[in-house]
């Protein structure tokens, strides 16, 4: 699907994307492969010319946040400290962006991490070590909390335990880690929101940002069950608005554990027909956090499922028609600018 790029000069930060080589483990999957995993052997390669070029396909993209996804740990460290290798190689790519080469585009500007919160305490180190690793760039983690009893909604790449951010020993790790000042990305499914909604009141003073608009389902048995349960999920998105202290990421729509649109891998769908799709989600979540708590995101290469990358920010274009100029730059850069620390990479308004 091409498209002609709607207002090609709005300043954009990518709040949410990821770089992998999982080329050696998609074989190891067995067949039939679950819908995620279709969706990322269509990139199984995504460094930074992968990233280099959508981000160059239209958009004025000036900066990206790079997201943990468990890509090359370093394997000599013990298992607390294996993330660190994951940090160390973005911070690479990062310094590759900054160096003048490609211009004023700031890839990997913020890098969020991993560290095991039930560690408790002993994740202290762990921070210190990602923090020494990112060269002022590590802006914070993401401990996945993603799970269903349903095993087929999120197939073998993922074991988070039930209940995990209510845990006692995810608790003590998380305690210890709102000592740092960092920042938090919490990804779940939506039948779990009220673990995040419990966690941001139990730790009010630390910035939380929820992924991918909470993550609607429509996979697995919850296939064809978005309309009944979309009242669910937006009770849930409006109580944890109510917090200060959480902000939205508005996108992951596209990626096949949400199924908007079903047909994936890339459907081929417009802008058009995909901002009527996820209209919903997105209003309800502007309506909850407000034009200040909320940033559009790629999810990138996951979300290719069913948009490319310059469709998708089209897409969200036509969602932000109706807002102020002030109100989309918020939206598109500045709110990720603020919640991760990469002020300095934004245009003089």
């Amino acid at each position: 699907m091409t498209e002609d790029i709607l207002e090609p000069d709005l300043p954009i930060i990518d709040p949410h994307h990821h770089l992998w080589d999982l080329r050696p483990l998609i074989p190891a999957f067995p067949e039939p492969r679950h819908d995620f995993i279709d969706a990322i052997a269509g990139a199984a390669y995504y460094t930074f010319d992968e990233l280099h070029s959508d981000t160059h396909s239209g958009h004025n993209i000036i900066g990206t946040v790079f997201m943990e996804c468990g890509a090359f740990y370093d394997a000599n460290r013990g298992d607390a400290m294996k993330p660190v290798g994951e940090v160390e190689f973005v911070n690479g790519v990062a310094a590759q962006g900054a160096s003048g080469l490609y211009g004023d585009y700031r890839p990997c500007a913020a890098i969020i991490g991993h560290a095991d919160l039930t560690l408790g305490e002993a994740v202290n180190p762990v921070i210190e070590a990602l923090v020494a690793a990112g060269n002022g760039r590590f802006k914070g983690i993401r401990h996945a909390g993603a799970w269903d009893a349903d095993a087929e909604v999120l197939g073998p790449p993922f074991h988070a335990p039930e209940g995990l951010y209510g845990s006692d020993a995810f608790r003590a790790g998380f305690a210890a880690y709102a000592e740092h000042g960092l920042t938090f990305d919490a990804w779940l499914l939506e039948p779990q929101l009220g673990d995040v909604l419990e966690l941001a009141r139990a730790f009010p003073d630390q910035q939380i940002v929820l992924d991918h608009c909470g993550t609607p389902l429509n996979i697995a048995s919850y296939r064809g069950k978005l309309d009944e349960r979309f009242d669910t999920w937006r009770a849930s998105i409006n109580a944890i608005g109510q917090c200060p202290n959480v902000a939205v990421k508005l996108g992951g729509l596209a990626m096949a554990f949400c199924g908007m649109p079903e047909d994936g891998p890339a459907a081929g769908d417009g802008s058009e027909k995909l901002a009527t799709m996820w209209q919903p989600y997105i209003e309800t979540c502007i309506d909850a956090f407000g034009t200040d708590r909320a940033m559009f995101e790629s999810n990138y290469p996951v979300d290719r499922w069913g948009a490319s990358y310059p469709v998708l920010w089209n897409a969200f274009k036509r969602l932000a028609q109706g807002y102020s100029a002030e109100e989309k730059r918020a939206l598109f850069a500045g709110n990720a600018a603020r919640i991760y620390d990469i002020e300095h990479i934004l245009p003089a308004a």
